[in-house]
């Protein structure tokens, strides 16, 4: 189970690592002063909880290894996350949106593992939960703002859900070992966060008078290291300085 439970740690770390990422990328990029340093801010968090889910996972590797190690000395074939958190950031529009969509993802999963049977587990979601509800509410505000305004941004809003929309599946993609610690109490069922997930990003959408997709493609192969190209380019930035001068500290 200790290995099981080492992949699943890999995935939730990798998820919130490479959102981040992609957030940090607006620092001094924000629309105003407080929205740059509010981005900033959620980008912490996210790699703040990674590098918890990093730590947890370091302790159950087979081979001796750090938090830094799995976040700057893997290839991107050995990252667990979903595809849609390493795509581009886009516009502003584009970033509100797929992080609402991570918000109320991370929302649930961390309610759920609060009861997990692995106490160190259960811990982590504790510290993490009460920041993501901050960063909820902030990714909630937006949308509406955004969608409810102005012509061309409500039409921003809509390209974006236009195309991540189908991405998000991918979230609630289980392989059999993570099946099997569900059944265990250990880590959460999906298939039922998925319920609430869709229920709640529904309701949003409808106050956003924004309109779902026809049905179409859906993005997969996270879980088991196919990842899109952006992933790569994401990488040999994120990990340039480690692998460059190896062991390297402040």
């Amino acid at each position: 189970m200790e290995k099981d439970l080492y992949l699943y740690l890999l995935r939730v770390a990798d998820s919130s690592l490479t959102q981040g990422q992609r957030l940090a990328e607006w620092c001094g990029h924000g629309p105003y002063l407080e929205e740059d340093v509010a981005l900033t801010n959620v980008s912490l968090d996210l790699i703040g909880h990674a590098q918890l889910f990093y730590q947890l996972a370091s302790q159950l590797s087979e081979q001796e290894c750090t938090p830094d190690d799995l976040a700057f000395l893997r290839d991107a074939h050995e990252f667990r996350n979903p595809i849609i958190t390493e795509l581009p950031r886009g516009d502003f529009a584009y970033t509100t949106l797929k992080q609402y969509f991570f918000d109320v993802f991370n929302l649930h999963l961390y309610q759920a593992l609060i009861d997990s049977k692995n106490q160190q587990l259960a811990h982590i979601a504790q510290k993490a939960l009460m920041e993501v509800k901050y960063h909820l509410n902030r990714s909630e505000a937006w949308c509406l703002r955004l969608s409810l305004s102005t012509e061309e941004a409500h039409a921003r809003m809509q390209h974006a859900l236009n195309d991540l929309w189908f991405y998000t599946p991918e979230l609630f993609e289980m392989d059999e070992s993570m099946c099997e610690l569900a059944r265990q109490g250990v880590i959460a069922d999906l298939d039922y966060l998925k319920r609430l997930w869709e229920k709640q990003t529904h309701e949003l959408l409808n106050q956003c008078h924004l309109k779902l997709p026809a049905s179409g493609w859906i993005a997969t192969g996270g879980l088991v290291g196919e990842h899109s190209e952006h992933l790569g380019y994401m990488l040999a930035e994120m990990q340039f300085l480690q692998r460059a001068y190896p062991g390297c500290e402040w």
